[in-house]
C-alpha cells in the first residue's frame, strides 16, 4: 500500500462548512434551552412521571453512549487485530468515539433535574452501585482515547501505539458492560433482570457505532471530494451486516430465555404481542427497519455495488437501534412491576398493575436531538482542527 497522508478536513467552501456548523450550534441552542426550562419549570412538563422516571433524553443518551464505544471498533481492528485497511481509518475512529460520548453525556447530566448535583457523582462512590463505576468508565474512555488519538498522531511515541490499542479495547468493551449491567442488575424490573444485557449490549455498541462511522465518513469524503475505494467499503458494510446479525441473534436469545420461564411471561407477552407502540416498536422498528432491511441492502447481489445502499442500511440500522433502546427503557418501566412474584395479594389505587402511560415531549425530544448536534459539532471541529482524515481511502490496487 502506498503511503497515507492525512489532512484537515474541508468540506467545499468555508461557507458550506459554517452553515452546517451554525446549523448544529442552532439545534444545540434549541436543546439548551429546553432542558433550562424543564429545569425551571419541572418534569410535570415532560411525560415522566413517578412510574416512568428515564424518558426519551435517556433513551437519546443510552443510544449515543453506546454508540461512542462501537465507533472505535474501526480503530480497534486496525491496532489489536492487525486490519491493515482499517488502520487509515483508526484516527477518524477516535475523534467520532469522543464526540458521540460526549453528545450522550450532555443529556444525561442535563437531563438530570440537578445537573449542579454532578460533582456529587464525581466525588463520592457508592462502589456497590453500577452508576458509581459507570462515572469512572466514562471519564477513563475520554482519557484513553485520548491518548490513543495522541499515539496515532504523533511519530516520537509510535511505541505507545499497539499496547494503548488494546488497554482501549478493554477498556471500551468494559465500558458498554457498565452500560448494559445497568439494567441487567435491576431485578425489580421483568424486563431488565437477566444477565445476557450486559453482552448484548456490547454487541448493539458494534452495529450502532459502525453505522455510525460508515455514515459520516462517507459524508465527510463526499463533501471535501475525497475518495473511498469499494474495497474498503465492502469490508465496513459486510462487517456491518456481522453485527447486525449478531444484535439479532442476541435478541432471539433474551427473548426465547425469557419465555422459557414462567415468571417472565407477562413482559414478554407485553412486548411481543400486548404493549402498544412498544411492540410496534419492536417488530417494525427494530426487527423489521433495523434488521431485516439492513441485512437485505447489505448481502443482496442487486445492492453489491451501491454506496446509497450502504449509506441506507446504515441509517436504518440507527433507527431500528433507537427502538430497540426506547423499548429497553421506557417498555420496560411501562410494564407494572411485581412487589411479591408468585403472591396474591391486594391491590391497592397506586397503579398496582396498571401499564404506565408515557407521552414523549417537544422538549424531551430537542434536548435528545441537541445531544446529537454537540457530538456532530464536536466531530466538525476536530476535523477541520486535526488531521484525521487521510487524502485518499483508495483501494490497494488502486494506488
Amino acid at each position: 500500500m502506498s503511503k497515507m497522508y492525512y489532512r484537515e478536513l474541508y468540506c467545499g467552501t468555508p461557507v458550506r462548512y459554517w452553515m452546517g456548523l451554525a446549523l448544529l450550534v442552532a439545534f444545540i441552542a434549541i436543546g439548551l434551552a429546553s432542558a433550562l426550562y424543564m429545569e425551571h419549570e419541572g418534569h410535570w412538563v415532560t411525560g415522566m412521571s413517578n412510574q416512568i422516571v428515564w424518558g426519551l433524553p435517556h433513551v437519546f443518551a443510552i443510544f449515543l453512549i453506546v454508540a461512542a464505544s462501537g465507533a472505535l471498533n474501526v480503530a480497534s481492528i486496525g491496532s489489536v487485530f492487525g486490519g491493515p485497511m482499517y488502520k487509515p481509518m483508526g484516527r477518524y475512529s477516535g475523534l467520532l468515539a469522543l464526540g458521540l460520548l460526549a453528545g450522550g453525556l450532555s443529556v444525561l447530566v442535563l437531563d438530570l433535574g440537578r445537573p449542579d448535583r454532578l460533582i456529587v457523582a464525581m466525588t463520592n462512590y457508592n462502589f456497590k452501585s453500577i452508576f458509581a463505576w459507570n462515572v469512572i468508565l466514562y471519564s477513563g474512555f475520554f482519557a484513553i482515547v485520548g491518548v490513543y488519538l495522541w499515539t496515532m498522531m504523533d511519530r516520537t511515541v509510535k511505541k505507545l501505539y499497539l499496547p494503548v490499542g488494546f488497554f482501549a479495547f478493554f477498556w471500551r468493551i468494559a465500558l458498554t458492560t457498565g452500560t448494559g449491567s445497568i439494567f441487567g442488575f435491576i431485578v425489580a424490573r421483568e424486563a431488565y433482570d437477566a444477565a445476557i444485557m450486559a453482552p448484548m449490549f456490547v454487541i448493539m455498541s458494534f452495529s450502532y457505532g459502525l453505522a455510525f462511522f460508515i455514515i459520516t465518513l462517507i459524508a465527510a469524503y463526499l463533501w471535501s471530494d475525497r475518495h473511498i475505494g469499494d474495497l474498503r467499503l465492502a469490508k465496513l458494510k459486510n462487517l456491518l451486516g456481522v453485527f447486525v446479525g449478531a444484535v439479532l441473534y442476541f435478541t432471539l436469545a433474551y427473548h426465547l430465555t425469557n419465555l422459557y420461564t414462567t415468571q417472565h411471561h407477562g413482559i414478554e407477552r407485553f412486548i411481543l404481542l400486548d404493549g402498544g407502540v412498544y411492540t410496534q416498536m419492536f417488530w417494525i422498528g427494530q426487527v423489521l427497519i433495523g434488521s431485516v432491511i439492513p441485512l437485505f441492502l447489505i448481502y443482496s447481489p442487486a445492492f453489491d455495488k451501491s454506496r446509497w445502499a450502504i449509506v441506507a442500511a446504515s441509517a436504518l440500522v440507527l433507527v431500528g437501534g433507537f427502538c430497540q433502546i426506547y423499548v429497553i427503557v421506557i417498555g420496560g418501566q411501562a410494564y407494572p412491576m411485581s412487589l411479591f412474584p408468585g403472591k396474591e395479594v391486594l391491590e391497592s389505587g397506586f397503579y398496582d398493575g396498571v401499564v404506565n402511560t408515557y407521552v414523549p415531549t417537544f422538549y424531551e425530544g430537542a434536548l435528545g436531538v441537541g445531544g446529537i448536534a454537540v457530538a456532530l459539532t464536536l466531530v466538525a471541529i476536530g476535523a477541520r482542527m486535526f488531521k484525521v482524515f487521510p487524502e485518499t481511502l483508495e483501494d490497494p490496487n488502486e494506488a
